[in-house]
């Protein structure tokens, strides 16, 4: 099943994509949808209304998630990239949902920042309350997957050891189109999954989500270890190598370039970044 949080002249709305349309769930958007008892069941069944698919503008999958954990160093062949070792655990910081836009819409580059990057990633989304899962209980916990791309301002990253500042930008977070359930994804709660992400048409990241260090099941289990994970938290489980900063000379994001960010059997997020 696939699912979608669209902008319609309603407000906001969770829907199921079809072949023919986007059906109506009742709920607002797809956050409030997971927090709904038997949500894969309401969804499934529901009837309606249907918006067209031609035309549909999505908001970012899950608007205001309570937590938006990403995972730094996460695919060996970004961490070899950077000249780091392979971590021994996950290293996590935040974002808030005020960075989150949608699949479509522009990424404004902050006028404080002359470096900024992109960085594509495979996002988790939560789909039942979990505190210290077992390996059976993350696997269960996780609703399905999106795309985002972990648009980050390195020279304010790097002001300190602490990276939060750079990654939490206004405006600056492409997420979604669509929630794809586990069970339609090659690997499942472990997707094998082609990513890429393109500046201006030329291909500047590719890997395969089998590459992860730590997999979505041992996110969900590391981070459930920590804090109560609830329905429509997300989980950026980092990106690979091809990021700008890593490049001789760095090649940052400018006023009018285009990023593409696709995951295959996911979705593809198409956005301008704007001054």
């Amino acid at each position: 099943m696939r699912l979608a949080t669209l902008r319609t002249p309603a407000g906001t709305r969770a829907v199921r994509v079809d072949r023919d349309g986007y059906v109506d769930t009742g709920a607002a958007d797809v956050g409030d949808l997971l927090g709904r008892d038997g949500w894969a069941r309401i969804a499934a069944a529901a009837t309606g209304p249907t918006y067209p698919l031609d035309g549909a503008e999505f908001a970012p999958l899950v608007p205001r998630p309570s937590k938006i954990i990403c995972v730094g160093l996460n695919y060996r062949n970004h961490i070899l990239e950077m000249g780091r070792e392979l971590p021994t655990f996950p290293t996590l910081f935040a974002k808030y949902p005020e960075a989150l836009v949608g699949a479509g819409d522009p990424i404004v580059l902050p006028a404080e920042s002359a470096a900024v990057d992109w960085e594509a990633e495979l996002a988790v989304v939560i789909g039942a309350p979990v505190r210290r899962a077992t390996e059976e209980q993350a696997a269960a916990a996780i609703a399905g997957f999106g795309v985002l791309n972990d648009v980050t301002a390195r020279d304010w990253q790097y002001r300190s050891a602490q990276w939060l500042q750079g990654k939490t930008f206004e405006a600056t977070t492409p997420f979604g189109p669509v929630l794809v359930t586990p069970d339609e994804l090659p690997g499942g709660v472990r997707p094998a999954l082609t990513m890429t992400a393109s500046v201006d048409g030329e291909v500047v990241q590719r890997a395969d989500t089998a590459d992860l260090v730590f997999s979505p099941v041992d996110l969900v289990r590391y981070v459930s270890t920590v804090l109560t994970l609830r329905p429509g938290d997300v989980i950026a489980t980092g990106t690979p190598g091809g990021v700008g900063h890593a490049r001789t000379p760095p090649r940052y994001l400018t006023d009018g370039a285009r990023l593409v960010t696709e995951i295959a059997g996911i979705g593809r997020l198409d956005n301008r970044v704007v001054r």
